[in-house]
């Protein structure tokens, strides 16, 4: 478990804490996102001494101190589920996915199952391993965003569609 402390400096009097902490984060280097930040202040993880409950939106005052508290991290392994998934198109090397809105593409904090690679680690003996975390996944779609994914079975394909990805 790690824990920060964060003062309120006068030129941030009046921000919303959720953005103060994305900015000490990109300072601290912590690599955290807004969605996990705020997560963290509705979990009780970000508190000031007074001990008042904080939202997002809580406008700082100079001044004011804050602890904030992260868990440590948890290597996880997904698992396989039986998921149903529509396939477009499958080959030796890769698959389309028509990926329906509200399925989580890969697992990560707070969705650790019920995601596409829970589903695809079901459905494919072999997928690649590049990202040990994200196997056969090349690129993602936002969770409510439905459309096409291509996922790689390989290592190569892989290599070639990130490739291709950058390439545009």
């Amino acid at each position: 478990m790690a824990e920060y402390a964060l003062k309120v400096a006068p030129e941030c009097a009046g921000k919303r804490l959720d953005l103060l902490l994305i900015e000490f984060a990109e300072s601290n280097e912590l690599g955290l996102s807004r969605t996990f930040l705020q997560k963290l202040i509705l979990d009780k993880k970000v508190y000031e001494a007074s001990g008042c409950a904080l939202k997002p939106n809580y406008k700082v005052k100079q001044g004011q101190e804050f602890k904030i508290v992260l868990e440590e991290k948890k290597d996880h392994i997904p698992q396989a589920e039986d998921i149903p998934l529509e396939i477009i198109h499958e080959d030796a090397d890769l698959v389309v996915i028509n990926k329906p809105a509200g399925l989580v593409v890969h697992p990560a904090a707070g969705n650790y199952a019920h995601t596409l690679v829970n589903a695809l680690l079901y459905r494919f003996r072999e997928l690649s391993d590049i990202n040990k975390d994200r196997p056969g996944i090349v690129h993602r779609l936002d969770k409510e965003t439905s459309g096409v994914l291509v996922v790689a079975k390989n290592n190569f394909s892989h290599l070639a569609l990130a490739r291709q990805f950058s390439e545009h």
